[in-house]
């Protein structure tokens, strides 16, 4: 149960120099897990879902107009007033349920017909999708700010965008759910649909159905109003009437209730902010007002919060890394650094999409803002790696997990190569623990570092593949986009684009470990060859491809067997890679994986 004892609350009021807005973000940041939010309609207008009563009344029209196939004017006259004209056409008053059974009467014919309104049509991924409000909510949640929400919609938005971010949020669409649910408080976030499932015969949409709710769903409604904080976004109040009695007849509210009004202030809304004193927020709508509370939040989070300075983590990583006492310090230190970019490489940070005019400058601002994020944990991962002795290899390896798992639900509209991108920063790291292994002559790491974890695109059918595959940089940086924002000091574009921008982005983690150029330039290309030769290994020709970049120059490459061909020497049953599970540590895979990085060289490769 939330409680002021129990949370602490602090309550500020809106006026004077605080306006509504700030007043909300406030109370919420005060107070995590208090307010409950409260969504009607307007919270998905802008993902082109159809509300209930437009769901209702359009299959009425259809309904009307198969009825009288010679009237063109059928289905419009039936759409005007659907409930008078159902009622003078059929036995029974219109509802959901008596609605789906004369249209759709069998499951699969009512999924069907329901489908069309809310789920995207084949070939148009990016329609019907969640709008920048349900993914805003969908941090709000992850962070611990809401933990429960209501509402009026009976579509699956705000459940995608949870899950999106990889939280699978407790459903309740049904009154005989109710009293199995886990406690509200124990949930980390319970969804309570008061008007049912889009598929679901229980659904509540005509004016009927919408005088009084199940006495289960009454009571859990009553005890959300009565414990928590209210947010109401995009409800008018005009037709449930059920809602504006329970809202209208919570006694005293522990906490403040905030009203967002975008377009016509209803007289119900206006007697309800009038009972409660709400806090009104006008002129906002949904997308705006969510992605607005999102960033006030997060400017407290940083005056609340020190974060620990990228330099202040690698000592204390350094003095932690030897002391087995010190372990779950460690993990944590690399495990915060991971959190808060995850918590950065969002639509709404990192967009993932763009017009063609704005697409260039979107790709660059992206590439620097992911490793900005990424900084702490490059100089952690570079020192880390290079020290240890292989008892933390657990914890590098849980980072490129994480970070991995950023791809892990594909969002609603996207543009390629920014949503590819979403994977830049596993790339970095995984480029950062591979160096730091070749410079620590620990390179059995890369037996794992580049095999694990396996990943593929979500709903491909595409069999699971290793980092040496998937993080391959020309998939995750497009060479145009480079081009465009990554020139040489003559203004030259680079034969390999990625590959120099990651060695040079990347040297400065490596201050400390290693302080000649040559050497971190020799690791680097070593690093290159060896990923290239496990990329190379596979029995799908579409896979095999090297991570094509400066290694293959003749200044790096060599000549009779000098620079990275002399690596073909080391190819014996000793070979560390190998004895590590390396090419399934089979020699001759090892042998042949260099000879089609050679031939691959010789075909493609750039050698000047």
């Amino acid at each position: 149960m939330a409680s002021e004892d129990a949370t602490g609350a602090v309550t500020i009021p809106a006026g004077g120099l605080i306006e509504p807005p700030m007043a909300m973000a406030l109370n919420m940041h005060s107070s995590p897990g208090v307010y409950a939010l409260l969504l009607g309609a307007g919270i998905s207008i802008a993902s082109g879902v159809e509300t209930g009563w437009g769901v209702v009344k359009d299959i009425v029209g259809k309904v009307a107009a198969v009825r009288d196939p010679d009237n063109p004017d059928a289905r419009n006259e039936a759409m005007a007033d659907p409930e008078k004209w159902w009622e003078a056409n059929t036995s029974e008053p219109l509802g959901y349920s008596a609605l789906l059974a004369a249209a759709a009467p069998k499951p699969a014919s009512r999924q069907a017909m329901l489908a069309k309104y809310f789920e995207p049509e084949e070939g148009q991924d990016d329609s019907k999708g969640p709008t920048a409000a349900h993914r805003a909510i969908a941090q709000l949640v992850k962070r611990g700010s809401i933990r429960v929400i209501l509402t009026t919609n009976f579509d699956r938005l705000t459940e995608r965008a949870l899950q999106e971010v990889g939280i699978s949020p407790q459903v309740v669409s049904r009154p005989e759910q109710i009293k199995g649910i886990k406690p509200l408080a124990h949930s980390q976030v319970t969804v309570i649909k008061l008007h049912g499932d889009y598929a679901d015969l229980e659904q509540r949409n005509t004016v009927d159905e919408l005088e009084a709710y199940p006495d289960e769903l009454q009571q859990l409604l009553e005890r959300v109003l009565d414990e928590y904080g209210l947010v109401v976004c995009g409800w008018s109040a005009d037709w449930d009437k059920a809602l504006v009695r329970a809202v209208g007849s919570t006694r005293s509210r522990r906490y403040p209730l905030f009203w967002s009004q975008y377009g016509r202030f209803s007289d119900a809304a206006q007697a309800l902010t009038a009972q409660h004193d709400a806090v009104v927020i006008d002129g906002k709508n949904a997308d705006e007002l969510f992605t607005d509370l999102v960033r006030r939040i997060e400017a407290l989070d940083h005056l609340t919060t020190a974060p620990i300075t990228r330099d202040a983590a690698v000592v204390q990583l350094k003095r932690a890394l030897p002391d087995p006492l010190r372990r779950i310090e460690l993990f944590d230190l690399v495990d915060q650094s991971v959190t808060q970019i995850i918590n950065r490489s969002t639509p709404e940070h990192r967009p993932v999409l763009a017009t063609s005019t704005t697409w260039a400058d979107t790709f660059g601002s992206n590439v620097r803002g992911y490793r900005a994020d990424s900084d702490t944990l490059l100089h952690l991962l570079a020192n880390g790696v290079f020290h240890d002795d292989g008892t933390h290899d657990h914890v590098w390896r849980r980072a490129v997990e994480r970070l991995v798992r950023l791809r892990d639900s594909m969002p609603g509209t996207y543009n390629e190569y920014l949503e590819k991108m979403r994977h830049l920063p596993a790339l970095l790291a995984t480029w950062t623990i591979g160096v730091a292994a070749v410079l620590s002559r620990r390179e059995e790491l890369l037996a794992t570092a580049l095999y694990r974890p396996e990943w593929t695109v979500p709903h491909s059918g595409h069999p699971r593949r290793g980092p040496a595959w998937y993080l391959n940089p020309l998939r995750i940086l497009s060479a145009e986009g480079l081009h465009d924002m990554h020139r040489a000091d003559n203004g030259n574009k680079f034969l390999y684009p990625q590959s120099n921008w990651i060695k040079e982005t990347l040297r400065e983690p490596f201050r400390l470990v290693e302080p000649s150029d040559i050497a971190y330039r020799e690791a680097s290309s070593r690093f290159e060859l060896l990923a290239s030769m496990i990329a190379m290994d596979t029995d799908k020709p579409d896979l095999a491809n090297p991570w094509a970049g400066e290694f293959f120059l003749d200044s790096t490459w060599g000549h009779d067997g000098n620079g990275l061909t002399a690596i073909e020497a080391e190819l014996t049953d000793t070979w560390p890679l190998l004895r590590a599970g390396g090419f399934g540590g089979q020699l001759l895979r090892a042998q042949e994986a260099f000879t089609d990085v050679t031939a691959w060289r010789g075909q493609y490769g750039r050698t000047w």
